[in-house]
C-alpha cells in the first residue's frame, strides 16, 4: 500500500501546551455525552469516546475552510482567537497521555502494566490532488501519513484495511469500525483515530468478594448482577447536588475511573446538568478517604453514526453541499458523508479494559465527469502492452469468458 506522506516529522510537543485541547474536550465530552443521552436508542447502556472524536474532528478541521471551519470550531471549543491551537493542543496531550503507559508497581503487590494507545491514521483516494498544507499539519500534529486507497475500484479493499488497522490499535476489540455501505466510489478520505487503554487496579477488587444482588434500572425493576467488593479501599470521594462519586485508582495512579451515582430518582436531573465546568470540578475535587464499595462487573459496546448528533451540535454546514475542505485538495470538493463512532469497555476485579475508534468519512460532492459507458458484453479483443513504447507484450481475444 502507498502512502502520501509529508517530509515534516511530528512536533515533539511539550506537555504545558496541552491546556487548550483538555479545555476543549472536558466541554466537547459534556455535550456528547448529554446529545447521546437524549436519542431514544441511547436509553440504556452507553459509552463513548469523546477524546477520539476530537481527534478525527481536528484532523478534518486541518482542510475545512471558512463556515465549515468556523463551525468545527465552535463545536470543538478550540480556543479562540487562535483556534490552530487546538491541534498542536492534541499533539501534546498525545503524547502526554501515551508517557502513562508502561510498568508500575503497586504497594504490596506484583508489578502492573498500563496500555494506553492513541493513534491517527488517513486513507486518501489515489490520484487525488492532496494539498502540501494539509499534509504537513496532519503529520505535524498527528502523526499521521496518508494511506492511498482506490475507492473507485477497490472500494471493499479499501474498508477491510481501514478496519484492519483499527483492528489492530485497539487489540481486535473494534474488528469493523466501518460496516458495509459506508463507504462508496465517491469516498475520497477516511480520517481514523483509535485509543486503547488496559488498566489494572492500585488495588484489585477481592474475586472471592463477588456475589450477585440486586440492581435497580431507570424504570424501577431490578435485576441481579455479579456486584464486586472492597472493603476499607483508599479513594477519592466526592459530593454534589443530587449525586456521591467516587474515584478509583488505576495503578501508578495516574490514571483513574470516576463513578458518579445520582440519588434515586435524580438520575436523568444530574446527566441533563452535566456540562464542561461541572465535569472539570467533578474531576478535580475529590478528597481521600476509606471506601467501603461494591460496583458491578459490566461488559459492552457502543456503535453509533453521529452526523445528525454534530449537525445538531453546530455544525451542520460540513454536511451539506456548501461544505468547504478546500485545504484537503483544490481537484474536488468534499462533504463530511458519515462520522462513525464506536466504544468498547469491560470492568471486572482485576481492572479496566476500553477501546474506541472514529472515522470521518468525506466524499467527493458531484460525480466526476463520465465521457463513455461501455459494458463489454460481447466478443473483446486485447492487448497487454507496454504505454511508454507501444510494445505489444500479448493480444487475444475473448469469445466466452466463462469457457
Amino acid at each position: 500500500m502507498q502512502l502520501a506522506a509529508s517530509d515534516l516529522g511530528r512536533v515533539e510537543a511539550d506537555g504545558s501546551a496541552a491546556a487548550p485541547a483538555t479545555d476543549a474536550v472536558l466541554a466537547f465530552t459534556a455535550d456528547l455525552h448529554r446529545a447521546l443521552a437524549a436519542r431514544g436508542a441511547a436509553a440504556g447502556n452507553l459509552v463513548s469516546s469523546p477524546y477520539s472524536v476530537v481527534a478525527a474532528l481536528a484532523m478534518a478541521r486541518a482542510g475545512a475552510r471558512g463556515r465549515t471551519a468556523e463551525e468545527l470550531d465552535a463545536v470543538l471549543h478550540a480556543p479562540s482567537p487562535a483556534p490552530e491551537r487546538l491541534a498542536s493542543g492534541l499533539n501534546a496531550l498525545d503524547r502526554l497521555l501515551t508517557s502513562r503507559a508502561g510498568a508500575v508497581e503497586r504497594p504490596g503487590l506484583p508489578d502492573a502494566e498500563i496500555s494506553l494507545d492513541v493513534a491517527n491514521s488517513l486513507w486518501g483516494q489515489w490520484g487525488t490532488g492532496w494539498e502540501a498544507a494539509f499534509l504537513d499539519a496532519l503529520a505535524r500534529d498527528f502523526g499521521a501519513g496518508m494511506h492511498l486507497v482506490d475507492y473507485r475500484g477497490a472500494t471493499e479493499a479499501a474498508r477491510r484495511a481501514i478496519n484492519a488497522w483499527v483492528g489492530e490499535r485497539t487489540h481486535e476489540r473494534i474488528p469493523e469500525l466501518i460496516a458495509s455501505g459506508v463507504l462508496d466510489a465517491m469516498t475520497r478520505l477516511v480520517l481514523v483515530n483509535a485509543v486503547y487503554l488496559k488498566a489494572p487496579w492500585e488495588t484489585p477488587f477481592a474475586e472471592h468478594g463477588t456475589e450477585d444482588a440486586p440492581f435497580t434500572r431507570l424504570d424501577a425493576s431490578t435485576v441481579a448482577v455479579p456486584m464486586m467488593r472492597a472493603s476499607a479501599l483508599a479513594a477519592g470521594v466526592g459530593k454534589g447536588s443530587g449525586w456521591t462519586a467516587v474515584n478509583l485508582r488505576y495503578a501508578g495512579s495516574t490514571l483513574a475511573m470516576a463513578v458518579v451515582v445520582p440519588d434515586r430518582g435524580r438520575f436523568a436531573e444530574v446527566e441533563r446538568a452535566l456540562d464542561g465546568a461541572r465535569l472539570r470540578r467533578l474531576l478535580t475535587g475529590f478528597r481521600s478517604a476509606q471506601v467501603d464499595l461494591r460496583i458491578p462487573r459490566w461488559t459492552f459496546r457502543t456503535g453509533v453514526e453521529l452526523s445528525d448528533v454534530l449537525a445538531a451540535l453546530g455544525m451542520p454546514t460540513a454536511f451539506g453541499n456548501q461544505a468547504d475542505f478546500t485545504g484537503m485538495s483544490a481537484t474536488e470538493r468534499f462533504v463530511v458523508g458519515a462520522v462513525v463512532h464506536e466504544a468498547f469497555v469491560a470492568v471486572d476485579e482485576q481492572g479496566t479494559e476500553a477501546a474506541a475508534a472514529t472515522a470521518v468519512v468525506l466524499r467527493a460532492l458531484s460525480m466526476p465527469r463520465v465521457d463513455l459507458e461501455l459494458t463489454v458484453d460481447r466478443p473483446f479483443l486485447f492487448v497487454v502492452h507496454d504505454v511508454g513504447t507501444a510494445t505489444p507484450l500479448f493480444i487475444g481475444r475473448v469469445t466466452d469468458p466463462v469457457a
